[in-house]
C-alpha cells in the first residue's frame, strides 16, 4: 500500500511575504477555494497577529473551506496564539503553527535569547494552545538545517511533551542539500516515532527546494509545505506543482501518493499571476509559457510520429495543451503537417519553396492558423503563376 503524503500550501502566507506578492483577503479566499478544489490538504491563511488583513483572511477562509483544513502562523508566544484562535476558532480543522528558533546563529543574532529561553517559549505557547482545546499544534523549527542536533532534539522533545503533534523542519535559508536534509528528517523521525507528523518546509536559494523536500519525504517526512509556482522570500519555496507532479509520475517507484489534482493547479496559478501581477516565465517547469511547445524540426518530426519521443510529462495532466511553433529551427515536417491537416496537396518542390520562403529566414511564429493560411496562399499563387505560363 502506498503512503499518502499530505500538502500544506503556504502561498497565502510565506508566498505573500515576498516583495510584490501582497494579496487582499478576498483574493486569498478565492485562491484558497481553488487550492481546496485542487486537493490541497491544509491551506495556510496567514499570520493573524501580524495584520488585520491576515486576521480577516483567516476568518473568511476558515468559514468557507469544506474539505481542506486551514493553518495559522504564530510566533511561539501566547499572545499570538490568542489572536490566531480569535481569527480561526478552536476546531480539529485549525492547525496552529508555532515558529521556534532553531539555530544558535538565530538565537544569538536575531532573537538575543538563550537556548533555555527558546525552550521555555515553546513549552509555554504549546501548553497554552493545548489548554484552549486545540488538537492540532505544530512547532516549526526555523533554520533547522543550520541547528545543532542536540538542541533540535531538546526542542522536539519539549514540543511533544507540551502537547504538539507535528514538527516542521524549515530549511529557512536554502542552506541544506538533499543528503543533509534527509539525514535531519531521519534524526527527528527517530526521536518522535511514527505517530507524530513530520513536515518539510524548504526554500529555493540554491535551487534545491524541490529536491530537498523530495528527499525529506523519502527519509520519512509525512507532509510537504510548498507554494504554488514556488513563490516566496528571496528565490522562493518548494514548488507545490513540481513535487506533486514528481509524485504523480514517480509515485509507484517511491510507494507514495497524494490527493493533489494536477489538472486544477494551472488555472489556480493563472489566478495567482493575476492577483500579484506575476511575470510570465518562458520555461518554468510545468507552468512556463513554452514548456509544452516545440520548435526544433527534429523534435517536431519525432513528436508528430509519437509524442512520447520528446514528451514525458503530458500537458493534459496539467490541464494544458501541446503546441508546435515555427522558428528558423523548424523543418519541412511542420509544413507538411499543417498542409495535410487542411487537406492540401503538395509536391516536394513546393515544400522546398515554402521552407525557403517562410522558415529558413524566419524568426518566430506562434500563430499557426495565420501561418497555415500564408502557406496556402503562397501555394495558390505559385499554381496561378504556373498556369499563366
Amino acid at each position: 500500500m502506498k503512503k499518502r503524503i499530505t500538502f500544506l500550501d503556504t502561498t497565502l502566507r510565506d508566498g505573500e511575504q515576498a516583495p510584490g506578492n501582497a494579496m487582499t483577503p478576498d483574493q486569498k479566499l478565492e485562491l484558497a477555494l481553488m487550492l481546496e478544489e485542487a486537493g490541497v490538504d491544509t491551506i495556510e491563511t496567514g499570520f493573524p497577529a501580524s495584520s488585520h488583513a491576515d486576521f480577516l483572511a483567516t476568518q473568511m477562509i476558515s468559514a468557507k473551506l469544506q474539505t481542506a483544513s486551514f493553518a495559522t502562523f504564530s510566533r511561539a508566544q501566547v499572545k499570538d496564539v490568542q489572536i490566531a484562535i480569535e481569527a480561526g476558532g478552536v476546531s480539529d480543522r485549525h492547525l496552529v503553527m508555532l515558529v521556534a528558533t532553531g539555530s544558535d546563529l538565530h538565537l544569538k543574532n536575531k532573537r538575543n535569547i538563550t537556548r533555555e529561553q527558546g525552550l521555555a517559549e515553546i513549552r509555554e505557547a504549546v501548553t497554552y494552545a493545548k489548554q484552549q482545546g486545540l488538537t492540532n499544534i505544530a512547532v516549526g523549527i526555523e533554520d533547522a538545517s543550520r541547528a545543532e542536533y542536540d538542541y533540535m532534539e531538546a526542542m522536539t522533545r519539549v514540543s511533544i511533551e507540551a502537547g504538539a503533534n507535528q514538527i516542521i523542519l524549515a530549511d529557512t535559508t536554502g542552506y541544506a542539500t538533499p543528503s543533509s536534509f534527509g539525514s535531519l528528517i531521519q534524526f527527528i523521525r527517530s526521536i518522535v516515532g511514527p505517530d507524530i507528523k513530520v513536515s518539510t518546509h524548504c526554500h529555493n536559494d540554491l535551487g534545491l527546494g524541490v529536491a530537498n523536500a523530495l528527499e525529506g519525504i523519502l527519509a520519512g517526512a509525512d507532509e510537504i509545505q510548498a507554494t504554488l509556482g514556488g513563490i516566496g522570500e528571496r528565490a522562493g519555496n518548494t514548488s507545490l506543482e513540481q513535487v506533486a507532479a514528481i509524485l504523480y509520475y514517480k509515485g509507484d517507484d517511491y510507494g507514495l501518493t497524494t490527493s493533489i489534482r494536477l489538472d486544477k493547479l494551472y488555472t489556480t496559478y493563472l489566478m495567482l499571476q493575476e492577483c500579484i501581477e506575476l511575470e510570465e516565465s518562458r520555461m518554468q517547469p510545468l507552468f512556463g509559457k513554452y514548456v509544452f511547445s516545440t520548435a526544433a524540426g527534429i523534435h517536431q518530426q519525432g513528436m508528430l510520429n509519437d509524442p512520447d519521443t520528446y514528451e514525458y510529462v503530458k500537458p493534459v495532466t496539467l490541464g494544458r495543451e501541446r503546441q508546435l511553433l515555427v522558428t528558423r529551427h523548424s523543418g519541412r515536417t511542420i509544413i507538411r503537417h499543417l498542409l495535410k491537416e487542411q487537406g492540401v496537396l503538395f509536391t516536394d518542390d513546393e515544400i522546398n519553396h515554402l521552407y525557403e520562403k517562410f522558415i529558413n529566414k524566419s524568426s518566430f511564429c506562434d500563430d499557426l492558423t495565420t501561418f497555415t493560411q500564408k502557406l496556402k496562399d503562397e501555394l495558390e499563387l505559385q499554381k496561378a503563376e504556373v498556369g499563366a505560363i
